[in-house]
């Protein structure tokens, strides 16, 4: 048996080697597609949102015969695809002058049941595990589809080889989907350095998206760092917390030169917005009585103006310069849903907006669902028609002009499901265009199911967007004691969704939401206003067991997959309501003794993090499952973490056992000090207090 796995794994070697991919387009060597995510049925789709770049394709073609493809029109830039009413894995093949490149498409349930990982590799083979033996296996290097001789079966596993193309590229990747009778796999990322597995975190640099830090701060609110932009507005009416209060571009260059985010762990710093806003105040609140300024950043005038409260276009620049110099990401958050209603683009075409009154006579306004693209944040602030090509190609221009004038690393998009899908087909087709050698990151805001916020992710659109799913059903585990379960089958829900390796945001918060450590600790209730009560009694911590949840959700963002956000202030704890109250300024300093637990144990989780290809690459999946507590194993070729949270108040032990496949001859080691056993027959004890975590790694 052994030499006939040789014979084959040799053949497969032959068949991958050469210049494999000599007839493919080029688009097949780029970076990898997001797969076409499909239901029973007819469906129609874009191809621009899979190749931006292409205006159509000379046909379609289908590898197998699960799928039919019908060209809507002669270009086949739009098309329709039937789906069996059963789960698929294919690749529809997009053909342009004789060259074809490969799109995954995928259709069915997960099956939780169904569990790949890898188990190791030698040479150009990755080993693969699975729980049971697929129907059918797809393997992808970038976007071409590898011959079937590229896969070896042995008895319980398969290999997969890499194809020597992939030697000629700095940084390339393996992917693997499969389905059984009972659903889709989950789907496998391997990166690959010049062919070769990565295997060390020291070979991943900030443009690896995946391991990517995320820390949200707002400027005016972050670091104070030049007193002569400071332009408070200092009316009666505006209040003190609904007015500037000093921080700007300086002040996050000044951080970033003191090792503040390096010594954070943090990889990308998002910035609120930086274009030019208002002069004078805006809004209103009744209670107390105060208008506001707009110090937020999200009223904006001008699309393409540094507000000089900010700083100049030196500093920005400046910033941007000293961030990558600590090899650290910058993204930029972009307003395209609105603009002020002083802005002299609204003032020369006033019709570029959508209605305000309704046909039954009600005001759009904060109609977020039922008029989803049409409604308006405010009066003072319009929202663009973005259905209109002349609205969409200046916002659209101007959004590119920030990345083709100053080293930005991608965006974060405000209000992403208000505006249609057309713009952002147009925003990355230009970006793609203006600044091909740059591998961007966009990330979006959208509340919504997962099929509306998936929508918006495409390779022809934006690569992720914020789990906001997850965020409150987390919310709801620790401050409501709902069952963990909850949160298990959320997570499940968006890996089923988005990929098994997708870059969604999961935050701790963020500059529309209280503070989760006001929620937890019982200052903030779940039902109230946050807004009011943050303006009309001093919010804080409540009860230190605040301080242990905060860390829990710290300790699930970064061991899930996704890209784990930090909320300024989260790092440590800072309490407050809702907005302006979660908007306080920063503090650097002064930590009280629960506030310095915090930050050391965010530092400890954010290390972990960075330093574990399993807890950036690796597969997930549920070891134990109660109302309280919660196991997973994080696997990346053979190396193996296990994660284990508890929700309750109450210690509690997890006994479980280890899948098939997993290296029996780790050892493990406990990195938060909490008892466990592991026996030879893979039975895994671990006892963990209430409201705590443990993480176990190899040692």
């Amino acid at each position: 048996m052994k030499k006939l796995l040789l014979l084959l794994v040799a053949a497969a070697m032959t068949a991958c080697n050469g210049d494999l991919f000599t007839q493919s387009a080029p688009d097949a060597k780029s970076m990898p597609i997001v797969p076409m995510r499909l239901v029973a049925g007819t469906q129609q789709a874009f191809l621009t949102d899979y190749l931006p770049l292409w205006e159509g394709a000379d046909s379609l073609t289908v590898v197998g015969d699960k799928l039919t493809l019908t060209p809507l029109t002669e270009d086949w830039s739009e098309f329709e695809v039937t789906c069996p009413d059963k789960a698929v894995v294919a690749t529809i093949e997009a053909w342009k002058e004789g060259r074809s490149c490969s799109i995954v498409a995928l259709s069915g349930e997960r099956n939780t049941n169904a569990r790949l990982f890898t188990a190791g590799h030698l040479m150009r083979m990755v080993a693969v595990e699975c729980s049971v033996r697929p129907l059918e296996i797809v393997a992808m290097w970038q976007n071409c589809r590898l011959p079937e001789q590229c896969i070896v079966w042995g008895e319980e596993s398969f290999e997969v080889l890499i194809p020597t193309d992939a030697a000629d590229m700095e940084r390339s990747f393996l992917r693997i989907y499969a389905v059984s009778s009972e659903g889709l796999f989950n789907d496998v990322l391997v990166p690959l350095e010049k062919g070769s597995v990565v295997t060390s975190t020291a070979d991943l640099t900030r443009h690896d998206h995946e391991g990517q830090i995320l820390y949200s701060l707002m400027i005016d609110r972050f670091k104070d760092g030049k007193k002569e932009n400071n332009k408070p507005l200092n009316r009666p009416d505006v209040l003190p917390q609904a007015d500037y209060q000093g921080g700007d571009l300086k002040g996050i260059t000044q951080k970033i030169k003191e090792g503040f985010f390096t010594d954070l762990g943090m990889t990308t710093i998002w910035i609120s917005p930086i274009t030019q806003n208002p002069e004078d105040a805006w809004g209103l609140n009744q209670n107390p009585y105060t208008r506001f300024s707009g110090y937020h950043g999200y009223w904006p005038i001008y699309t393409t103006v540094v507000d000089h409260r900010f700083g100049t276009e030196e500093e920005l620049r400046e910033m941007l310069a000293t961030a990558h110099e600590h090899n650290l990401n910058v993204v930029l958050d972009y307003v395209a849903n609105h603009l002020h209603i002083n802005s002299p683009v609204l003032q020369e075409h006033p019709d570029w907006v959508t209605p305000l009154m309704l046909p039954d006579g009600r005001k759009n306004l904060g109609l977020w669902d039922e008029q989803r693209l049409t409604t308006w944040f405010d009066e003072h602030i319009p929202s663009l028609d973005h259905e209109r090509s002349e609205v969409v190609e200046p916002m659209t221009d101007s959004a590119v002009y920030w990345m083709n004038n100053f080293d930005f690393d991608g965006f974060r998009h405000d209000a992403c499901k208000h505006i249609p899908l057309n713009y952002w087909r147009t925003l990355t087709k230009k970006m793609r265009r203006a600044v091909p050698q740059k591998n961007l990151w966009q990330i979006g805001e959208t509340y919504g199911s997962p099929e509306l916020i998936g929508s918006y992710v495409r390779t022809g659109m934006i690569n992720a967007q914020f789990d906001f799913n997850v965020y409150h059903t987390a919310l709801d585990v620790l401050t409501r004691g709902h069952s963990v379960k909850a949160l298990a089958a959320v997570v499940e829900q968006s890996l089923a969704a988005y990929g098994a390796h997708h870059t969604m945001g999961n935050i701790t918060g963020n500059h529309d939401k209280g503070r989760l450590i006001s929620l937890a600790g019982g200052t903030l209730d779940p039902d109230e206003d946050h807004k009011l009560a943050g303006w009309t009694r001093k919010i804080e911590v409540g009860d230190p067991v605040g301080y242990k949840k905060l860390a829990l959700v710290n300790a699930l963002n970064m061991t899930i997959p996704g890209v784990p956000c930090i909320y300024q202030g989260d790092e440590y704890g800072e309490p407050g309501g809702n907005d302006p109250d979660n908007r306080r300024m920063m503090r650097f300093e002064g930590y009280n003794e629960a506030e310095q637990a915090e930050l050391a144990t965010t530092k400890q989780l954010t290390a972990l993090r960075r330093n574990l290809m399993p807890l950036l690459y690796g597969d997930m999946f549920t070891l134990q499952l109660t109302e309280k507590m919660w196991a997973y194993l994080r696997v990346y070729m053979g190396e193996w973490v296990v994660v284990v949270l508890n929700t309750g108040d109450e210690q509690a032990t997890v006994d479980c056992i280890l899948p098939n496949g997993i290296d029996m001859t780790q050892e493990l080691e406990s990195q938060f000090g909490h008892a466990f056993t592991l026996s030879p027959d893979g039975r895994l004890t671990v006892t963990v207090p209430g409201n705590a975590f443990e993480i176990l790694t190899k040692n």
